[in-house]
C-alpha cells in the first residue's frame, strides 16, 4: 500500500508539473538585459509580478548593453532594457527596437578605496576624478565589456583627453557585480551604477569617493524588438511588458525598491 501511495504521489507530482510547464506554452517572452538591473536585484521583485499578472513566462539574459543590444538586433530576444540612450537610439533609427520607453534612472559613482591615494574628494567633476586617477597611476578596474557603464567610461576618458593604458588600468570583461569584487579585492577605483553600488555595499570595503556630477546621470529604457524586421520577435508579449514596467504599478515597484533602506532606482514613465 505504502508502494501505491508513493507511486499515485509520484504521478500527481509529474502532472502538476507537465501542467506548470504547459501554462506558460506560447507565452515566453526573451528578454535582453543589462547586468545592473539583475546585480541589483530589482528583476527579482519586478519580473513575477508581471509573469502573475499577465501569465507570460520571462526568460531573461543580462548581460552588457553592448551585447544586450546586439542580442536584439540580431532578434535573439523580443525585448531590450539597457542603459545607453546614444547606442539605443541607433539601434532604433536602424529599425531594430520600437516603441522605446524610459523607464527609471540612478547615477554612476566611483568608488574606491578609504585611504583615496588618487585624491579623488579634491574632485569637482567626474572628469577631473578619472585625470587624478590616471595622474596618480591608482588601479582602475574596467568592466571592458561594451556595457552601458563602459560606454559612460570611456566617453568621460574621451571628455578628460585622457588615453588609460599602463599596468595600472585593468579591464576585466565581466559583470557589474564581478567588477566590484574585484575592485574590492585589488582596493582600486572603478565606476558603478548607484543601484549595484547600493546592492553590493555591505559585501565591499570600499567607499564612494565621487559622486554628484549631471554627467553620471544614468536612464534606464526599454524597447520591444520590431517584428516587421525580426519575423520570429513576440511584439505582442513585449508590448505587455513595456506597458507594465511603465504602468502606475510597475513604476510604484521600482520607486518601492530599496537595499538598506535606500532607494535604488527613480521612476521616469509618464
Amino acid at each position: 500500500m505504502k508502494k501505491l501511495t508513493n507511486s499515485v504521489v509520484g504521478i500527481v507530482i509529474c502532472m502538476l508539473l507537465l501542467l506548470a510547464s504547459n501554462s506558460w506554452a506560447g507565452n515566453v517572452l526573451r528578454m535582453s538585459t543589462t547586468t545592473s538591473t539583475e546585480n541589483s536585484g530589482l528583476l527579482t521583485v519586478l519580473n513575477p509580478a508581471f509573469e502573475e499578472k499577465y501569465g507570460i513566462k520571462l526568460e531573461v539574459i543580462a548581460v552588457g548593453t553592448g551585447k544586450a543590444l546586439k542580442m536584439g538586433g540580431q532578434g535573439d530576444v523580443d525585448v531590450v532594457f539597457v542603459h545607453a540612450p546614444a547606442a539605443e537610439i541607433k539601434y532604433v533609427e536602424s529599425g531594430d527596437f520600437i516603441d522605446r520607453t524610459a523607464v527609471m534612472h540612478n547615477d554612476f559613482v566611483i568608488i574606491g578605496p578609504v585611504e583615496d591615494q588618487a585624491g579623488l574628494a579634491s574632485a569637482k567633476t567626474a572628469v577631473d576624478a578619472l585625470q587624478k586617477i590616471a595622474a596618480s597611476k591608482s588601479t582602475f578596474i574596467s568592466r571592458g565589456d561594451d556595457s552601458g557603464t563602459h560606454k559612460k567610461e570611456r566617453s568621460l576618458w574621451a571628455t578628460a583627453k585622457t588615453k588609460p593604458v599602463g599596468s595600472w588600468y585593468v579591464e576585466v570583461g565581466q559583470g557589474m557585480g564581478a567588477v566590484l569584487n574585484i575592485a574590492n579585492e585589488k582596493q582600486a577605483y572603478t565606476l558603478t551604477d548607484r543601484g549595484t553600488q547600493i546592492a553590493f555595499a555591505d559585501k565591499l570595503d570600499l567607499v564612494i569617493s565621487f559622486e554628484g556630477d549631471a554627467v553620471l546621470f544614468n536612464p534606464y529604457h526599454v524597447m520591444a524588438v520590431n517584428p516587421d524586421k525580426h519575423k520570429n520577435a513576440q511584439y505582442e508579449l513585449a508590448k505587455k511588458y513595456i506597458k507594465f514596467v511603465s504602468s502606475t504599478e510597475g513604476q510604484a515597484i521600482i520607486a518601492g525598491f530599496r537595499k538598506a533602506g535606500q532607494q535604488l532606482f527613480y521612476p521616469d514613465a509618464k
